[in-house]
């Protein structure tokens, strides 16, 4: 079994496949980590997230273990990972391991579910069940506020919401694999919805697909 998540930044992915996950023991795997790892590579190297040929050289040099690099995390990651992405050489790096995940998922799993920008256009089109998950960006600007004065004990809710707005029109605008709906994508806007419901509202549609 293989499911694509795809939606906006803050929009829940990340939470609804975590339970997927679980529930059909299939393998994770947060495409959005590699884009961050590859930025985060740039500016630790002292570039600049825009430098195209930097970004698809780190791109192609990526490892396992950058995607365990501390500040994977952070708006800072984020942003990196917004400007990256809409490089053709480094999106094209990182298909085939997203592929190779999804074909071959680690230890027993009995599948694996992937969530990014264009699982279920790009990465993985004949996915068993596709979702895109959305909300307001004020909802999701507000979600990233708490975690981040969770996580780290400060944020700005306006600075983290015009840096939301910027990456929307960034991932949507790409010429390389914008951030769209698969045609058959089950869409849910999680504005007001709990995760329970979120999760549940998921779970029949994926068994009605089984």
């Amino acid at each position: 079994m293989i499911i694509a998540i795809d939606g906006p930044a803050g929009a829940g992915k990340g939470t609804l496949a975590a339970r997927l996950a679980e529930h059909f023991e299939l393998a994770k795997l947060d495409t959005g980590l590699l884009y961050r790892a590859v930025g985060m590579k740039v500016v630790r190297a002292g570039g600049d997230p825009e430098d195209e040929i930097l970004a698809t050289t780190m791109a192609e040099g990526l490892t396992t273990a950058d995607m365990e690099a501390d500040g994977l995390r952070t708006e800072q990651a984020g942003s990196a990972a917004s400007k990256v992405s809409v490089f053709p050489g480094v999106r094209s790096a990182l298909l085939e391991f997203q592929r190779n995940f999804a074909a071959n998922p680690p230890g027993d799993a009995k599948g694996a579910i992937l969530d990014g920008r264009d699982i279920g256009t790009v990465v993985c089109p004949d996915a068993n069940a596709k979702f895109y998950i959305t909300a307001g960006v004020e909802v999701r600007a507000m979600r990233r506020y708490k975690e981040l004065m969770w996580r780290v004990g400060e944020a700005d809710y306006e600075r983290v919401l015009e840096d939301m707005k910027i990456r929307d029109a960034r991932d949507q605008g790409r010429d390389a694999s914008p951030l769209q709906a698969a045609g058959d994508a089950c869409q849910i806007d999680t504005s007001g919805m709990d995760a329970d419901t979120v999760f549940d509202t998921a779970l029949d549609f994926v068994s009605a697909k089984a």
